[in-house]
C-alpha cells in the first residue's frame, strides 16, 4: 500500500511539474549589451549594437537575440508568395545570432545546448516529410556560431548539414518563422495558448539593392514551444 501511495504521489508531482511548465510566462525586453565577443568578426560586424532578451516569469533569461543591421533583400517588405512567407529573403542568409544561457529547445523539441548560434534563413524541403507542420515553409536554422565563420549565404545542403550538427541529430535545429499579427509592434512576445508557443516579434532591417531608403521587415520567430504533430 505504501509503495502504491508513493507511486501515486510521484505521478501527481510529475503532473504538477508538467502543468507548471505549460503555464510558464515569458516576456521580451531590450538588451543594451553588445553582441557576444565570441561571435566571429565577419558576422559580429553586421549585427546591431543592441539586442533583445527573452525572460521567463522568474526573471531568468531564456534567450538573447541580436539581429542583423542590414539584411540583403530582393525588394521591400511584401506579402507571401505561395508557401513562402518571406520571398524577399534568400535562403542561407544570416539574420542574426541567438545565445542560450541554458539548454534551449527548437521547434521540433530538439535540445539545443547552451551557447551561441547564428540564425540563418531557410525553407523546409518540399518532400512530404513536413505536412501539417506549417502553412508556410519559412524557418530560422541555427548553426554553431564558433564554426559559422563566413557571412556569405550557404547553399541548402551545407546549411542543413551544419544546422543538424548544431542539434546533434540528423535534422537541422529549426525555429519556425512566421508573419506576426499586424497589431504586434516589435519588440513583442505573442503567446498562442492553444499551441503553447511564444513568438518573438522582431524588426529586421533590410538592405534593398538599388533603394537608398532603409526598410524594416517585421518577422515572428517561435522562440519557445514546439510543433504539436
Amino acid at each position: 500500500m505504501t509503495r502504491f501511495r508513493d507511486v501515486c504521489l510521484g505521478v501527481a508531482l510529475c503532473a504538477v511539474a508538467s502543468y507548471a511548465a505549460i503555464g510558464q510566462e515569458y516576456k521580451i525586453e531590450p538588451l543594451k549589451t553588445a553582441p557576444p565577443a565570441e561571435t566571429v568578426p565577419a558576422i559580429r560586424a553586421v549585427l546591431n549594437a543592441t539586442g533583445y532578451r527573452v525572460v521567463d516569469g522568474d526573471g531568468k533569461t531564456f534567450a538573447e537575440i541580436w539581429m542583423r543591421s542590414a539584411t540583403p533583400a530582393s525588394g521591400p517588405p511584401s506579402g507571401p508568395q505561395g508557401a513562402v512567407g518571406f520571398p524577399i529573403l534568400s535562403e542561407g542568409e544570416v539574420l542574426g545570432v541567438v545565445r542560450y544561457p541554458g539548454e534551449g529547445r527548437d521547434y521540433r523539441d530538439q535540445a539545443i545546448a547552451q551557447g551561441l548560434y547564428t540564425m540563418r534563413y531557410g525553407l523546409q524541403p518540399v518532400n512530404g516529410d513536413h505536412l501539417g507542420v506549417s502553412v508556410f515553409r519559412d524557418y530560422v536554422l541555427l548553426l554553431q556560431a564558433a564554426k559559422d565563420k563566413d557571412l556569405g549565404k550557404l547553399e541548402q545542403k551545407t546549411l542543413r548539414e551544419r544546422s543538424a550538427e548544431a542539434a546533434g541529430s540528423s535534422h537541422p535545429a529549426v525555429l519556425l518563422m512566421v508573419a506576426p499579427p499586424a497589431s504586434s509592434a516589435p519588440p513583442a512576445l505573442v503567446h498562442d495558448e492553444e499551441k503553447n508557443t511564444w513568438t518573438a516579434v522582431l524588426p529586421l532591417s533590410l538592405a534593398v539593392k538599388g533603394v537608398a531608403a532603409p526598410a524594416t521587415l517585421t518577422i515572428g520567430v517561435v522562440i519557445v514551444g514546439a510543433a504539436m504533430n
